[in-house]
């Protein structure tokens, strides 16, 4: 089975990793963990506008950061399963987290996306969240884990 997962640093992806190596991987399923981040864009006009290499400086930063989170996923998942003979990959994503997710997961022909839920409840969903986009668009089952109330 090929397995998406989609990771953002945060606790609630961290639970959702923890819960794929649970409930949904199995020994010799393919796994790719992702996480996306959007372009810096310029927010302001002259005399306050900020050099290129600023932002240029900005983006290394979140690619390198989107870099750990997905690194960080593979070394739970090897730690959880040593033995489970996968073939996991990792990639930064550019650009919507809620449409990257979907088209790398389309591209790539998953069978199952993972996500975290924050739990954000109605006024989340009303203002949009990445897993409820995810789960009306993908082109695959989609798994929304929730963490724990502590």
């Amino acid at each position: 089975m090929k397995i998406l997962i989609a990771t953002d640093g945060s606790d609630f992806s961290k639970v959702a990793v923890n819960e794929s190596c649970r409930m949904a991987i199995r020994p010799n399923d393919d796994i790719l963990i992702v996480s996306s981040y959007e372009d810096a864009y310029p927010v302001s006009a002259e005399p306050f506008a900020l050099s290129a290499e600023y932002y240029q400086k900005m983006e290394d930063a979140m690619n390198e950061l989107a870099d750990g989170f997905t690194a960080d996923a593979r070394r739970s998942i090897e730690d959880t399963l040593p033995n489970a003979n996968l073939t996991i990959s990792t990639e930064v994503l550019r650009g919507s987290p809620q449409q990257r997710i979907v088209e790398r997961a389309e591209e790539w022909g998953a069978d199952l996306i993972v996500v975290g839920s924050h739990g954000r409840g109605f006024w989340g969903r009303l203002l949009g969240s990445v897993s409820n986009s995810v789960v009306h668009h993908a082109p695959c089952s989609v798994l929304i884990v929730r963490k724990p109330k502590d």
